[in-house]
């Protein structure tokens, strides 16, 4: 009974990591780290081996890399600015509290344009980079959500075959 309360647990946990996807304060991959790690001290500490940590974590590294990148090249590759860059950064955060989940795109998206506004930049470069701003934001998700989906089926691998 026990252990089939820790694979609900364990699932719950592998869907609430995809949440992270939406509302960027839930952090993702420590959540699936919390399934793995929930799984390898209570119900088997010998199916996870070496190669599986060595692995997760490189994806680890790899999730938090993507967002970071994929924002960082289309913000640039749209003639985006370094305080557009990190003002889309802030407003994915800010925007997935006021009007969830629309928020984290919209709200990015006027304030990359605001602050390329602020500028100096023609109407025209400032649309330009908030619609780098919204590419970054939806590559890194696209990124994350098969990353994530990767780790979990790896697991559920080596778990159950």
């Amino acid at each position: 009974m026990l252990d089939i309360l820790i694979w609900i647990v364990i699932a719950g946990l592998f869907i609430l990591s995809f949440a992270g996807i939406i509302f960027p304060i839930v952090p993702s991959v420590l959540v699936l780290w919390g399934g793995f790690l929930l799984y390898h001290f209570v119900l088997n500490s010998e199916e996870l081996n070496l190669i599986f940590w060595i692995v997760m974590i490189v994806f680890t590294v790899l999730l938090i890399v993507a967002d970071i990148i994929a924002n960082s090249y289309f913000v640039k590759k749209f003639g985006g600015s370094k305080s557009g860059e990190r003002g889309a950064a802030i407003a994915v955060i800010v925007g997935s509290f006021i009007t969830p989940p629309f928020g984290i795109i919209y709200v990015p998206f006027i304030t990359v344009f605001l602050i390329e506004m602020v500028q100096r930049r023609t109407a025209k470069e400032a649309f330009r980079a908030s619609i780098g701003s919204l590419l970054g934001f939806l590559g890194g998700s696209v990124a994350k959500v098969v990353i994530q989906i990767v780790m979990i089926i790896w697991f559920f691998i080596l778990v159950l075959f």
